[in-house]
């Protein structure tokens, strides 16, 4: 600590010998700051506020039916991009500040001048924006901010008419776009239905259960068959059993017909699982094919026993005209339900052809439907959004987004905001004071001395062999105080100076008020 004490009074020692050159330093730096602080010319303010109402009553009367923006966002963007070049070239020339300006690169500083001073700021969170700008004749400043307010009121929501325009036109082209690819799926999606009718492809059920269905359908139907040729037989064994003799009209064979009946549904059973070329499969319809020869053969001799007596069992007055008419009925249905089961097995047989390849078919219907889908709501999507865009159009015609109101209009201060001198003039005493401390220090490091013996050994490294001490004389002690009293007065002379600077000011602006 000791040390410490004793280099700082090593130092101020030093610097006490170059103390006029400090007194000179203050003085200069203190003049020179206070003519600075006098000669910069007033500033004044001018400002304006104004306040953005984004309520508007068809916002929620029209929610969900238009397209609406963040506007209190694009209010933000707004303020803080408004004061862009080509806004401030316009204020320029509204408020007549280029009247005076004799070179382009005059009017290049002028912007930047008036780029820096420009302020537009958020006051609160209720879109309330201040304007603000210093010049040193207030009436321009007040024209610039009048200037800057009505670029800003003009700049608003409500009319960008051409970013509508050019919505609504891409809109139009997209919608144009999609009506096309609509009109080329629905027209593959119609030819892929016409080349494939057969398999039924808008049917809720898928092949297998078609299928079935129609193996039922066929199934009923040849049992109706037979029922019918039972009752036929039934009839004729009547009216045999009336004549004595046999029927003619022979065409099934009860037990081998049961038997065919089971190896088709076997043969149906076996073909939705295999292909025809399978032992199985081929195997019950050999097995089918002698069973059908079978049944020829037994309705061929059966006819042939009762061909004698065929005719005259008809045209005999001893047959009931009831038996006949049933027989004759029964005869018409039996032809019916033929023409039926030929039908149901012609569609069968269609079925089972394609069932191999009904699902590629349904897997590309289901990609073509897919692909409808997608486009058509696409194209349901803009055409919906077209409209909203129309109505939006509508709405901004009939009532403005955002309405800018005036709170405070363009005024300015009636006093100077800048330069404060009742500030800046006590900072540029303490400043010249702090320069006149630091040439002192700066000179004393640069032309060192040195005030005792130890400090001139510590330096050198030297062994010091002895000192010579000075007789300070009556004469020289007055002279000591003599310049102390110069230095303690040169300097209450500069701190007055500036406190008369300071009174002056404060007297002005007391006059001014």
């Amino acid at each position: 600590m000791d040390e410490v004490v004793r280099h700082i009074r090593i130092v101020l020692r030093g610097m006490w010998l170059h103390r006029w050159l400090g007194v000179a330093v203050a003085w200069v730096v203190g003049v020179v700051a206070g003519v600075t602080i006098f000669i910069t010319p007033d500033q004044y303010e001018a400002s304006a506020r104004i306040y953005v109402d984004t309520d508007s009553v068809l916002k929620p009367l029209l929610s969900g039916l238009v397209v609406q923006g963040n506007t209190e966002q694009k209010i933000a963007i707004l303020s803080r991009t408004l004061i862009s070049r080509p806004n401030v070239e316009k204020l320029i020339r509204m408020a007549d500040l280029d009247l005076g300006l004799k070179s382009a690169k005059d009017k290049e500083l002028l912007i930047d001048h008036v780029i820096g001073t420009l302020k537009i700021k958020s006051v609160g969170r209720d879109n309330l924006y201040r304007i603000e700008y210093r010049d040193s004749v207030p009436e321009t400043a007040r024209k610039v901010v009048s200037s800057l307010t009505t670029i800003f009121v003009e700049s608003g929501l409500g009319k960008n008419q051409s970013d509508s325009d050019s919505a609504r036109k891409f809109i139009d082209e997209q919608i144009y776009v999609y009506q096309k690819k609509l009109e080329m799926a629905e027209s593959l999606l119609k030819k892929f239905k016409l080349e494939n009718i057969d398999a039924q492809l808008d049917s809720e059920k898928d092949g297998g259960g078609r299928l079935n269905d129609l193996s039922n359908l066929l199934s009923q139907a040849r049992l109706e068959l037979r029922e019918a040729e039972n009752a036929r037989s039934s009839l004729r064994q009547q009216i045999l059993g009336t004549e004595g003799v046999a029927g003619t009209g022979i065409v099934s064979v009860p037990e081998i017909d049961s038997r065919i009946d089971a190896m088709k549904q076997n043969l149906d059973v076996l073909l939705q699982k295999f292909t025809e070329d399978y032992p199985d499969v081929r195997g019950a319809r050999r097995v089918i094919k002698d069973l059908e020869e079978q049944k020829q053969r037994e309705i061929e001799s059966r006819r042939k026993q009762a061909a004698s007596n065929a005719s005259s069992l008809m045209n005999s007055d001893s047959v009931s005209p009831q038996l006949k008419a049933a027989l004759v009925a029964t005869e018409s249905q039996i032809a019916s339900l033929r023409a039926r089961v030929a039908e149901y097995e012609a569609r069968y047989a269609r079925a089972i052809s394609n069932v191999k390849r009904l699902p590629q078919v349904e897997a590309e219907y289901a990609q073509l439907n897919r692909d409808y889908g997608i486009i058509k709501k696409n194209y349901d999507d803009l055409v919906q959004r077209r409209e909203s865009a129309s109505i939006s159009e509508g709405m901004s015609s009939v009532s403005s987004v955002a309405e800018f109101r005036l709170i405070d209009p363009p005024r300015v201060s009636p006093q100077p905001v800048a330069p404060n001198r009742m500030v800046f003039l006590p900072l540029a005493l303490l400043a010249s004071l702090a320069a006149g401390v630091f040439a002192c220090f700066v000179a004393s490091q640069v032309r060192p001395t040195f005030s005792d013996a130890r400090t001139l050994r510590e330096l050198t490294g030297l062994p010091l062999l002895g000192s010579v001490s000075r007789f300070v004389t009556l004469t020289d002690k007055l002279r000591e105080r003599k310049d102390r009293v110069r230095f303690l007065g040169v300097m209450s002379s500069l701190a007055a100076v500036y406190g008369a600077a300071v009174l002056v000011s404060f007297l002005m602006i007391s006059r001014a008020t």
